[in-house]
């Protein structure tokens, strides 16, 4: 009995000993298979399409996430379209920036936010459409890249104007005064159908040639030729103010005129009547002393 048990005690024993010595070595199995960490880099952007009117600025937001036990510098590039400028910014306040440091020992995942702007030319008004701007964050083999978009619907603008500057001009009651003006389109996209109104004092006529522009592309310009006529009899010598308005669906314009009437006065013959009968009389008189 006791022999039994002696036995049965030293078969346990050897049991533990061996599922002990099983455990340890998978757990050494395991820590050899277990893989060094491996390096990563992501570019995320949670807005990656910003939309704005041509001409206008646009700023991207972009997460650069680094995961690696290893401090390392990354070179930032960015890549726009033609007659586009762009450059990434960081830190607070921010500032240009063409390189950023990531990644420690302690730290094994960091992240870095970078701000993208991009922008036209000044002399650049892009066509409605989209636009591709690239952000490449590297370091040697380690890359990661991320494409943003600048969705640009068209600018409609334009401004009704005079060739010299001013904005005043005489006219001549009871006829036709002509004065000229400027129609310009400085936005991207062509205004269609353009008509042109006025606000005058009552019983003023005020014609435009032409009446109606049916289509005035970008960079493009329109004369006009402005008539007025303030009737005779019911117009006294002055100033008056008009206001010539140019509309379309997309955009309207306007400008104030400051109109000086001149009305012919009877006055103004009779001193000239006076003038020449002076003329004659002396011209009678010279011819007489001459004589004697």
């Amino acid at each position: 009995m006791i022999r039994s048990r002696i036995v049965h005690y030293f078969l346990c024993l050897a049991l533990l000993s061996a599922v002990a010595g099983g455990l340890a070595g998978t757990q050494a199995v395991l820590a050899q298979e277990e893989p060094e960490p491996v390096e990563t880099l992501k570019l995320e952007s949670k807005f990656p399409v910003l939309s704005g009117e041509s001409g206008d600025d646009y700023d991207f937001e972009v997460d650069v996430k680094y995961q690696g036990g290893e401090r390392k510098r990354f070179d930032l590039t960015i890549s726009v379209p033609p007659d586009w400028r762009g450059y990434a910014t960081a830190g607070y306040p921010e500032r240009q920036v063409a390189a950023v440091e990531m990644g420690s020992p302690e730290t094994f995942a960091a992240t870095e936010k970078i701000k993208v702007k991009a922008f036209p030319v000044f002399w650049n008004l892009p066509e409605a459409g989209d636009y591709v701007v690239t952000l490449e964050v590297s370091s040697g083999d380690l890359k990661g890249s991320i494409e943003l978009t600048a969705k640009v619907t068209a600018k409609y603008e334009f401004e009704v104007y005079t060739e010299t500057g001013r904005l005043n001009t005489e006219a001549t009651a009871g006829k036709d005064n002509h004065f000229a003006l400027k129609l310009a389109n400085s936005g991207s996209a062509a205004i269609d159908d353009i008509t042109f109104s006025s606000t005058k004092p009552e019983g003023w006529s005020i014609k435009f040639n032409p009446e109606k522009v049916d289509s005035l592309e970008p960079g493009l310009t329109q004369d006009v030729d402005v008539v007025i006529n303030a009737p005779k009899g019911k117009t006294i010598a002055g100033d008056y103010v008009v206001s010539i308005n140019a509309n379309s669906k997309k955009i309207n314009d306007s400008l104030e005129l400051r109109v000086t009437v001149l009305t012919p006065s009877i006055w103004g013959w009779v001193g000239i009547i006076i003038v020449l009968v002076v003329i004659a009389g002396l011209a009678v008189i010279f011819r007489q002393l001459g004589r004697r």
